[in-house]
């Protein structure tokens, strides 16, 4: 099969490529290469095995346009996109032109050369708004809905807040009617934390990884200091880059019965973390002591967002098996390697 991977140098990309060539498929990685640690990517996937590169824009409906129609694909995971709420306050026409005019691109290309093909969407938690409208009682470490204690399901209403919200919301509701229209097999697949191996967190994106760089240098120095949005009480439930690989083939192996569907997806309740959670665990797996200052919230920022991730394990036999602390200790483990080898080459600079 030919898999073709827009955001294919990205992290939720790279780790799809890397278990598509593993089970004998060939991969076209479609990349802008602009978003930090994506020429790291590309180097490693180039070791892994049969993976072609496609330099593009997923917001130049030409080059996507080009890449669909040489590759060929018989299959596409969408998951190019703009992924900072942070980012899209401060540029909202690019975050627009990324988010919602690209997966416009890339449904045109499908739909025009390749209709048949099977196109998987990543959107996000964050089409669901600030979910303000329910009722969250507050315990000593964490925020919990009183409505939703399986956590969010799909019936959830669809409410847009930040331009974010806005563009990837948009999306998310074309890949849904262009499978109602024309008839494009689609799935999207509604995002909540993902973390591991080959993602490089920043401030903006990444919050286990991010924070597992501030455990790692409070074990240093103990004196060190990071800032956090609001309490730390709020709530996500994290979901390891293994287990979402998986569902993604599992939805694949299925489209002929869950094309045009819709699915929430994360850890689910089990594997759902505050950032004082986080933190404790961090404090436990490093022996270091975490200090930090509040901020205040983040601009539609969730309470909590966990998903009823029931619909996945129904329609896709799939749910998660990593658990948080597993998966966190992994994370701390590739954290630290890729600080070992950061470390040298800022030296070579300095």
């Amino acid at each position: 099969m030919v898999l073709l991977i827009t955001g294919g140098c990205g992290f939720l990309g790279t780790n799809l490529a890397r278990r598509a060539i593993a089970t004998g498929h060939r991969v076209i990685a479609f990349d802008n290469l602009r978003r930090v640690g994506a020429m790291e990517n590309l180097r490693w996937l180039r070791a892994q095995g049969d993976a072609n590169f496609v330099h593009g824009d997923i917001s130049n409906a030409e080059e996507v346009a080009r890449a669909v129609e040489e590759a060929e694909p018989d299959a596409v995971f969408h998951v190019a996109g703009q992924v900072a709420m942070t980012t899209s306050v401060v540029n909202p026409r690019r975050d627009f032109e990324i988010n919602a005019l690209g997966a416009l691109n890339l449904l045109e290309a499908i739909r025009r050369m390749r209709p048949d093909a099977p196109v998987l969407y990543a959107s996000t938690n964050k089409v669901y708004g600030d979910l303000s409208q329910y009722t969250y009682h507050e315990t000593s470490t964490r925020y919990k809905c009183a409505e939703k204690p399986n956590g969010f399901d799909e019936d959830t209403p669809l409410q847009f807040q930040s331009p974010y919200g806005c563009s990837k919301g948009a999306a998310d509701q074309y890949f849904l009617e262009y499978g109602r229209t024309y008839g494009l097999p689609v799935v999207v697949l509604r995002h909540s934390s993902i973390y591991g191996e080959r993602q490089f967190s920043t401030v903006d994106q990444g919050w286990i990884g991010w924070f597992c760089q501030k455990a790692l240098e409070a074990k240093v120095d103990p004196t060190s200091v990071f800032t956090i949005s609001g309490d730390g009480k709020q709530v996500r439930d994290a979901l390891h880059i293994d287990d979402a690989v998986s569902l993604y083939f599992a939805a694949l192996d299925r489209m002929s019965t869950v094309r045009g569907s819709a699915f929430n997806i994360g850890g689910g309740p089990s594997n759902s973390l505050s950032l004082l959670e986080l933190f404790a665990l961090l404090e436990r797996q490093t022996g270091a002591h975490l200090q930090y200052q509040r901020l205040p919230w983040r601009q539609s920022d969730q309470r909590v967002f966990v998903a009823d991730i029931r619909k996945a394990h129904r329609m896709l036999g799939w749910r998660p098996e990593i658990s948080a602390d597993e998966g966190v200790r992994r994370m701390l483990q590739w954290t630290a390697a890729l600080a070992s080898v950061s470390e040298p080459v800022a030296r070579r600079r300095g």
